[in-house]
């Protein structure tokens, strides 16, 4: 059996185009600091691509880490977090909990280009919750908690620490919120 956090392939299309607008949204920060590199730009379309049932989900498991790798074109913090923003989106088709790595890895982004980071990064929590389709919110909420289950995005790696695992956790719990109303 697979990871909880793969979710199936329906879900993980609902899903990506999800992670894929939260990417967007701070894709420009990236673009500033590497305007020559379209990796990001590309990995944020194929996920809508995906999404949209345009690509298949092996093809993109393959090109899954083209969109991160252009964080090492930028030098600014939050240009690299916008990248991995992008990266995050472009492997929702390998696993859906990529998906709320892409919405922690821009609210951090939108944080480091702010001078009040924290208002920054609940700003775009907020404008994230917001964006919750119906079927997004029945998709994210059948993912394990944060550090619930090793297999994957959400068990002990990068996003499970600092400022990500903070923006993860909130989501998780307005999502448990929302099921519960």
């Amino acid at each position: 059996m697979g990871s909880p956090q793969a979710l199936s392939e329906t879900d993980r299309r609902v899903v990506a185009s999800w992670a894929a607008d939260c990417a967007e949204r701070v894709l420009p920060l990236f673009e500033a600091g590497a305007p020559d590199d379209d990796r990001a730009r590309d990995g944020i379309e194929r996920a809508r691509a995906f999404g949209r049932g345009e690509l298949d989900a092996a093809g993109e498991i393959r090109r899954r880490f083209v969109a991160g790798r252009a964080a090492h074109s930028a030098t600014a913090p939050a240009a690299v977090a916008a990248a991995r923003a992008a990266g995050q989106a472009s492997g929702v088709a390998h696993m859906g909990a990529h998906a709320l790595g892409a919405a922690a890895y821009a609210a951090k982004a939108a944080a480091l280009a702010a001078p009040g980071q924290e208002t920054a990064r609940a700003d775009e929590v907020r404008w994230q919750l917001e964006h919750l389709t119906p079927a997004v919110r029945t998709a994210l909420a059948r993912l394990p908690l944060l550090g619930e289950d090793a297999a994957g995005p959400l068990g002990s790696g990068l996003l499970a620490s600092g400022v990500l695992a903070t923006t993860i956790r909130e989501i998780q719990a307005e999502l448990a919120l929302a099921r519960n109303r």
